[in-house]
């Protein structure tokens, strides 16, 4: 998907949305940042300036935020589309679970949206935004990563 206009992010910064309540959201980013060793991707919780920034320009909602996000070269992505980005930055033994690309689109979204919809109810919710322990400080995009 692509939106009218720029994101303002610098080239080639892929940033990667997610709930900063959500304990399932905050152990995906996590993961992602023991995983991705080479820095491809930019977290921002939904919750903060930037990722606020981010959804508007995408003209995603910035009050009920049900999905994770992938920004990358002025195009977003939601939901498994998303996952699927995020796990082409990560290095090649989490490759494989792009085969489950080969499932229509409108199946891996149900899949995702029941997950998304009941997270809280199944893995718990932070009373406040939380952002798990970065392993570098330019993990998380910050006002400076906006132009």
């Amino acid at each position: 998907m692509k939106p009218h206009g720029h994101s303002g992010l610098a080239t080639g910064r892929a940033v990667v949305l997610f709930d900063g309540t959500c304990k399932l959201c905050n152990g995906w980013a996590t993961f992602i940042i023991s995983q991705d060793r080479e820095h491809r991707l930019t977290l921002a919780a939904v919750q903060s300036p930037e990722g606020q920034a981010l959804l508007k320009w995408a003209g995603l909602p910035q009050d009920q935020f049900n999905t994770i996000v992938l920004v990358e070269n002025d195009r977003f992505y939601v939901r498994s589309d998303a996952m699927f980005k995020i796990l082409a930055h990560l290095p090649a033994r989490w490759h494989w679970l792009l085969l489950a690309r080969i499932f229509p689109r409108v199946l891996r979204d149900w899949l995702y949206d029941k997950i998304a919809l009941n997270r809280y109810q199944l893995f718990g919710r932070y009373d406040t935004c939380r952002l798990p322990a970065a392993d570098h400080p330019d993990r998380f995009l910050g006002k400076n990563a906006l132009k």
